[in-house]
């Protein structure tokens, strides 16, 4: 175990060590920058042919002036501007005041001698500094007997602490001294065991155990640790050899415990790590392995945000499995394959969906859900009453299922609009999901994913936009879907509309069932016969027929004129419309059943006078004593760039007033012709269409509500034939057909002919027209009102200007119910008609007449078609025989 020990001067320069201690037996490398450390290095090392040795000394952090800094790990650095001379005691930190006045530096009494091992020169750009890089390794200790200043940097009287080699070969003999190196060296092996599982390097240790004594193996052990200051120096302190290997073994054992500890506590941790913590681990170093490569592009995070969210979605169990499924083949997936980007739309989509979430209603209250309609509505007494119902049964039963309910009415009536307050009233999200023109099943149901560019149907994206389960959808135009190769709409709403089958509608897109149980559900049509019979059977059908004249008056002033004012940037200072000239607009130039046209020519009359107010806006002008600024000094420090001082003077006009406020425009009638031109209609056009034989006029229901309807015959001479004009239907064309058949049949009893046996036809041919002949007309209830032009025909009389009919004959002369008969009387009060006549059988649809309607018009109820050639004609039609076939 024997080592020569060093020959120690007794002299040595001094190379302070910052919080850092350098033990025997322990290497470091040192970069000095300090002048005075580089003038030691300079001196005692570079420019001497046989390095010398240097002492080494620890000097504290608190008081000493950094001149180094530490380039690895256990790498000290060089400290301390110029020192004073001082003594010190063994063991303690001597304090030395400096010569100019400095705070003190605290040195400590021993410290190490050192060798360099290596030595490099450079020059700092581009201030030109000298810096060295030394790497030193220490070799024994020792104890300072003096410090004093040369120069720049400090020289130490030493003595040797270390023993000698003959009071090393006695101290080897000592049974403790051996008992604590086998202690120490047991441990040291030990620590070495556990560190070859980690580290490949600890092999050349191994034979350091065996070739190094074990007095130095202590010192370079220890130093290979992480401990503190003080520690350092306790074991720097050390110089007897059994209190230093004491040290160290305690230093081994305490560092060879905190490895343990700490692989306990990973093994531990690690044992109890779930399955997806694993997993999370696996992906963060498949991350890591991804940036090495070049291959990031934050995919991964993207990934793993969208699975929060999906576990945040609140999916159903065996959704949730299928979901999980997709996310793993995902996962698998490159972001360049070709099924990466919709595979990852779909589970955004899965994401995105309100499984659980619902529109937090409120306390429902009945009375405000009414005046809230009562608000946005006049009327529809009908529809609001199956709102209110549909509310009371919700608070009665909160589960209950949405009505599905189907507003058929003529445009402009308020069915969309009224969808929408529905949903105001119940404070639920509002879906419009337009079906007009919609002819693929695709939209419905969505397209398979095997398909390029799939997306989900209109109700799955809908909700998806609104986020809430439970919404208000209106189904607009639902009798405006076709149907071609691509499948039929209108069949693929019968799974969503029926309250049996949606709570588990399955989207073809989505692949998986989907809850629209919470939906309601609001349909509009304008008529009802191209709705398939199994899909109209779902739904609830309200009629909204069309607006009396009294009704759209009162809409008017109440909804339209104030936003027809608004909406231009008017208000009632600057446009007033008298109740007066919106009856007027209302008769003269509408005939509707709903009030859009008169919004429009409201809108009119709101821009003329928005032409008026705008003509009337002051332009702001520079009063006399108000002169321009045009100064040769102003313009040259301008043009210089300098700053102008400016001072704000008070201005004496007052110009917050822009718009004169005159007197409020009010409209008249001769406003309303210059704007809307001359009248449309008047009351005088059914008197001028019949005041011929052969015309009578009709009542027919059309998708924008009812219209009166003038029927047109004329006799020329002829083979008999029939012809009819005006782009009629089978059904119509057929009605005529059977009004021909029947006046001749009952020619001879309604003095047409002398007798039966005479052809009415004989020589002559029948035309019978419709006019406006470019809109399409179908439909049996212009049976009537063919037998009676037929009839004023034949007979050369004029039919009553002012009596209207609707109603389908049969060919023994009965006259059978129609529908529509609230359209038809409002358009026949529309047009200033005073008599109705009517079928008996509908007389239950008059109750849906309002009854200011009713009481200024007659309305006659008929069974067979002689009552209404009684009615139709004036002084009534005598017939020759009253025998009845």
């Amino acid at each position: 175990m024997a080592d020569s020990p060093v020959e120690l001067p007794s002299r040595l320069a001094i190379l302070p060590f910052r919080n850092k201690v350098l033990l025997p037996g322990a290497i470091v490398r040192i970069r000095c920058t300090n002048p005075s450390s580089v003038k030691l290095v300079e001196q005692e090392l570079w420019q001497k042919v046989e390095k010398g040795l240097i002492g080494v000394l620890p000097v504290r952090d608190s008081e000493a002036t950094a001149v180094g800094s530490l380039l690895s790990p256990g790498v000290g650095s060089d400290s301390g501007e110029g020192g004073s001379k001082a003594g010190g005691s063994a063991g303690e930190s001597s304090r030395q005041d400096t010569k100019n006045g400095k705070e003190p530096i605290h040195w400590h009494s021993k410290g190490v001698a050192a060798r360099a091992l290596h030595l490099s020169r450079g020059v700092e750009k581009p201030s030109g500094r000298v810096t060295y890089i030394v790497v030193l390794e220490g070799l024994c200790r020792f104890n300072v007997q003096e410090l004093s200043a040369r120069g720049p940097y400090h020289v130490a009287r030493v003595s040797r602490l270390d023993m000698t080699k003959t009071e090393l070969e006695q101290a080897e003999q000592d049974p403790d001294l051996i008992a604590l190196s086998r202690q120490f060296k047991a441990t040291s092996m030990e620590l070495i065991s556990v560190l070859e599982q980690k580290q490949k390097t600890v092999g050349r240790t191994k034979v350091l155990l065996d070739t190094v004594p074990v007095y130095r193996l202590a010192d370079i052990f220890v130093a290979s640790f992480e401990m503190s200051f003080e520690e350092q120096l306790s074991m720097l302190d050390s110089v007897d050899l059994k209190v230093r290997l004491s040290k160290a073994t305690e230093l081994v054992d305490r560092h060879l415990q905190s490895i343990l500890v700490a692989e306990k506590i990973t093994q531990k941790v690690e044992g109890q790590l779930s399955k997806s913590q694993k997993e999370f681990l696996l992906r963060q170093q498949m991350r890591a392995i991804k940036e090495e490569l070049g291959d990031n592009d934050d995919d991964e995070d993207d990934v793993a945000a969208l699975e929060r969210k999906m576990q945040n979605a609140g999916m159903p169990a065996n959704i949730w499995k299928h979901a999980q499924r997709e996310m793993r083949r995902l996962r698998k997936m490159q972001p360049q394959q070709p099924g990466y980007s919709s595979s990852r739309a779909y589970l955004e989509l899965l994401a995105d969906l309100p499984w659980q979430k619902v529109s937090e209603e409120r306390e429902l209250d009945l009375r405000a859900a009414k005046e809230s309609l009562d608000q946005d509505h006049y009327g529809l007494t009908k529809v609001k009453q199956r709102i209110i119902e549909y509310l009371a049964v919700r608070k009665l039963k909160p589960d209950a299922r949405g009505p599905v309910l189907c507003f058929v009415g003529p445009p402009g009536v308020g069915k969309t609009s009224l969808a929408s307050s529905i949903a105001k009233a119940l404070n639920r999200k509002f879906i419009r999901i337009s079906l007009g023109g919609v002819k693929d099943e695709a939209d419905i149901r969505g397209h398979r994913r095997t398909y390029i560019g799939s997306m989900p149907g209109r109700l799955i994206d809908g909700l998806k936009r609104v986020s809430v389960s439970n919404p208000v959808i209106l189904l607009d135009e639902i009798d405006k879907t076709g149907s071609d190769v691509r499948g039929d709409p209108a069949s693929a709403l019968l799974e969503v509309l029926d309250p049996e089958q949606n709570k588990a509608f399955n989207d073809h897109y989505l692949n998986v069932p989907f809850d629209l149980s919470k939906v309601i559900f609001v349909a509009t049509a304008n008529r009802m016969q191209p709705i398939p019979p199994p899909l109209l059977d779902r739904m609830e059908v309200i009629e909204l027929p069309g607006y009396t004249p009294e009704e759209k008056l009162k809409i008017a002033m109440k909804h339209l004129i104030p936003r027809v004012l608004e909406q231009h940037g008017l208000s009632m200072t600057n446009l007033q419309i008298p109740e007066a000239m919106v009856k007027l607009i209302i008769e003269r130039y509408t005939r509707e059943a709903g009030v859009r046209n008169l919004e429009r020519n409201l809108a009119a009359l709101a821009r003329a006078a928005a032409v008026k107010v705008a003509e009337q806006v002051k332009t702001l002008r520079l009063g006399k004593e108000i002169q321009p600024i045009t100064t040769a000094l102003l313009d040259s420090r301008l043009a210089d760039g300098g700053e102008v001082e400016m001072e704000v003077i008070p201005m004496e006009h007052d110009i917050s007033n822009t718009y004169e406020n005159p007197s409020p425009m009010i409209v008249d009638e001769a406003m309303v012709e210059k704007v809307l031109g001359p009248p449309r209609f008047d009351d005088r056009e059914a008197e001028d269409r019949v005041a011929s034989p052969g015309v009578s006029v009709g009542l027919v229901w059309t998708s924008v509500g009812g219209e009166v309807q003038f029927v047109e015959a004329t006799a020329m001479v002829g083979k008999g034939d029939l012809h009819l004009t005006g782009q009629l239907g089978d059904v119509i064309k057929e009605s005529a057909q059977l009004a021909l058949t029947w006046v001749r049949a009952r020619a001879a009893d309604l003095n047409l002919s002398p007798t039966s046996d005479i052809n009415l036809l004989e020589s002559r041919d029948i035309h019978i027209h419709f006019p406006a002949g470019a809109v399409p007309k179908d439909g049996p209830s212009a049976g009537v009102t063919l037998v009676t032009a037929l009839v004023s025909l034949f007979s050369n009389r004029k039919v009553r200007a002012d009596t209207a009919m609707t109603g389908e004959m049969t060919l023994r002369g009965l006259v059978l119910p129609v529908g529509g008969v609230k359209d038809k009387v409002l358009a026949a009060h529309r047009y200033g008609i005073k008599r109705v006549i009517l079928p008996e059988r509908n007389l239950k649809d008059l109750s849906e007449v309002p009854s200011p309607i009713l009481s200024g018009m007659e309305i006659l109820l008929v069974k067979r078609i002689e009552e209404v050639l009684d009615h139709a004609f004036e002084g009534g039609c005598p017939l020759r025989s009253r025998s009845k076939l």
